[in-house]
């Protein structure tokens, strides 16, 4: 059975029954004002740690396209129910936007179904490195707080899991990682089919999450085409600073982030008057630039200057990815095409 939330001071992974409704259950910390002075160091520095979540074009894109799905798939009593694919490169904020879904769909759930206890709308779950069927099925079973002894096998494990979501009405499982799926091997190609079978037996929408899953072995070969042809991709992809559009969007974010800082020393608008550096920085990854920000909004509350500059976000270093595309030597648009 799953089992109770445990205080919010006990660390839960999300891919737990307990981890995830702590998710759930904790707002975002209300954003006082800066000079207020019961709001303590402490409390602030918290504050900046966890800061904001903004939305982007994709996950507008991934909200919209889900609740779509949840509408067709809710009268599916059989055959291929239709799923969402969310792809993209690192850090460009896929998990994320993922589980502030599941968030949404839930709260959503909760209010549609207050006087039923017992009820599980979402589940989350991620894929283990080198996973077989068995090791999959066991992610599933240990969200739900079931007992996976020994001596279960993976069609018992499977039928117990697959039997409780029903009962529970789950509407909605998250699965992310899913590029660490190697269906070249036997075990990959194996855990796919275990995805695709729990998928027919659990009347619930699925969505996958994963890095660059179009170019990944998950969509190819007979396995791969039923795949492609029940569930539909959706691109996380960098933010860009092209065109006046693609600048007002970027500007936008970091202007949200901007009115978010609650450093005492801090002027507003200044982050804006740095979006194009931050822009070039980060290369456009939601994941990097909130890194940036948050770092450097705590490195200002710890030295007490309590304000961003350009000089301390220069000397924030953010992951080595993130480094190396920054420091990259761009190439001329005209040198980028082949002289006669």
């Amino acid at each position: 059975m799953v089992t109770t939330a445990q205080p919010a001071s006990t660390f839960s992974p999300l891919t737990t029954w307990d981890g995830w409704q702590q998710f759930v259950d904790t707002p975002h910390a209300p954003a006082r004002d800066a000079d207020d002075q019961e709001w303590t160091l402490e409390q602030r520095e918290d504050y900046h740690a966890r800061f904001v979540v903004l939305k982007t074009p994709a996950i507008d894109t991934i909200s919209t396209a889900v609740r779509r799905l949840l509408l067709l798939n809710r009268g599916q009593q059989g055959g291929a129910r239709r799923g969402l694919i969310i792809s993209g490169p690192a850090t460009t904020g896929k998990t994320t936007a993922m589980q502030q879904l599941g968030r949404t769909v839930e709260l959503a759930d909760r209010l549609r179904h207050h006087d039923q206890d017992g009820r599980l709308p979402v589940l989350f779950i991620t894929v283990p490195p080198s996973s077989t069927p068995k090791m999959l099925i066991s992610e599933f079973a240990r969200f739900l707080g079931l007992p996976t002894l020994e001596r279960m096998n993976q069609i018992q494990i499977t039928n117990a899991v697959c039997e409780l979501l029903c009962e529970m009405g789950t509407q909605l499982v998250l699965v992310d990682d899913v590029h660490l799926m190697d269906t070249r091997s036997r075990a990959g190609a194996e855990t796919s089919d275990q995805l695709k079978y729990l998928g027919e037996r659990i009347p619930a929408t699925f969505v996958y999450s994963g890095i660059d899953v179009e170019a990944s072995p998950l969509l190819t070969g007979v396995r791969g085409s039923q795949l492609a042809g029940r569930f539909k991709i959706v691109r996380n992809q960098p933010l860009r600073y092209g065109s006046s559009g693609d600048k007002q969007v970027w500007n936008d974010l970091v202007n949200g982030m901007d009115s978010a800082l609650r450093l005492r020393q801090h002027r507003p608008g200044t982050l804006v008057t740095h979006a194009a550096y931050l822009h070039a920085r980060t290369g456009g990854r939601m994941g990097s630039l909130s890194h940036l920000i948050r770092e450097a909004a705590l490195v200002s509350l710890l030295d007490g200057t309590e304000k961003i500059t350009k000089k301390l976000l220069e000397h924030i270093e953010l992951d080595t990815a993130a480094e190396q595309r920054a420091r990259a030597p761009r190439r001329h648009p005209m040198l980028t095409h082949r002289q006669p």
